[in-house]
């Protein structure tokens, strides 16, 4: 299992939205997870961090939700408040003996300066590394609603001179936070130009991208993302990929050991279903 070009895949946003969990439904439901036959597939424990408390509280409450061998609870902590926010919600973290920090997400937010930028929360986090000296950290990059502008870029370049990863927002509620196949493209190929590994998080709930006829929304497929990572690499035209909607040409040629080796750059998604992809790779007879 340790081999399969799936493990870690999806890391578990059940507390955000559309999902919209419980914290202590959640946290019960990914112990689950854990413990199944599925379990490789599973990342970390999203929270955010004005949630930190609330789950610690949740964990001290409810020691009997706590595995043996899942001690402490792996998770992934989103800043929400900016590079000053980081410190004291990693320090929290850190001081509870119920979790471990496994990655850090935090974006930039300053559209007039993104570079400037991008130094400040690497700044903040360059003072929190040795306590944390196997968190991944994850810098997500704003949409970019057209073509790469320099300060876009020149942050990138940023992530990149410091060895972290960027994280790009593939939807949300309404259609205009889904990214085109172009601009999903054009980041996947800046970050790989930059031998930059990323994520990415939101909407992304199954493996082909699809028109979800009770919400109206189109959605990117992370099987599509998959595959549009290889085929940057390959030097081929990213965005082809992922507006694909055919499984049988996404699965044509597929390739477990190639796929293992792109997971080298797209390391995985958060997502507030673990089961929807984890049905959709048994449907495609991949998992």
């Amino acid at each position: 299992m340790s081999s399969a070009w799936w493990q870690g895949l999806v890391d578990d946003a059940a507390i955000f939205p559309p999902g919209n969990l419980p914290l202590d439904r959640a946290v019960a439901e990914h112990r689950e997870h854990r413990a199944s036959e599925y379990a490789d597939l599973v990342g970390g424990f999203v929270i955010s961090d004005v949630k930190v408390a609330d789950l610690i509280d949740v964990l001290d409450d409810a020691p009997e939700l706590v595995e043996p061998v899942e001690t402490p609870l792996g998770v992934n902590l989103v800043v929400t408040g900016g590079a000053g926010a980081i410190e004291p919600a990693a320090r929290w973290l850190n001081r509870a003996p119920t979790v471990s920090l496994r990655a850090v997400e935090f974006a930039l937010r300053d559209e007039e300066d993104l570079a400037h930028n991008a130094q400040r929360a690497i700044t903040a986090w360059d003072l929190l590394e040795d306590d944390n000296p196997d968190a991944q950290v994850y810098i997500e990059m704003p949409r970019l609603n057209g073509a790469p502008t320099h300060g876009w870029l020149a942050a990138m370049d940023e992530v990149a001179a410091r060895g972290l990863r960027v994280k790009f927002r593939t939807g949300g509620v309404e259609q205009q936070m889904f990214p085109t196949c172009g601009e999903l493209g054009d980041a996947i190929s800046a970050a790989l130009d930059r031998e930059l590994e990323f994520k990415c998080t939101a909407g992304l709930h199954h493996a082909l991208r699809h028109h979800d006829s009770a919400t109206d929304l189109t959605h990117h497929g992370f099987l599509n993302v998959l595959r549009a990572t290889r085929a940057a690499l390959d030097g081929d035209d990213p965005s082809e990929v992922l507006a694909e909607e055919s499984a049988a040409v996404l699965l044509e040629d597929f390739d477990p050991d190639e796929a293992l080796r792109t997971r080298r750059w797209f390391t995985g998604f958060g997502s507030c279903s673990v089961l929807d992809p984890h049905e959709d790779l048994v449907d495609l007879g991949l998992l």
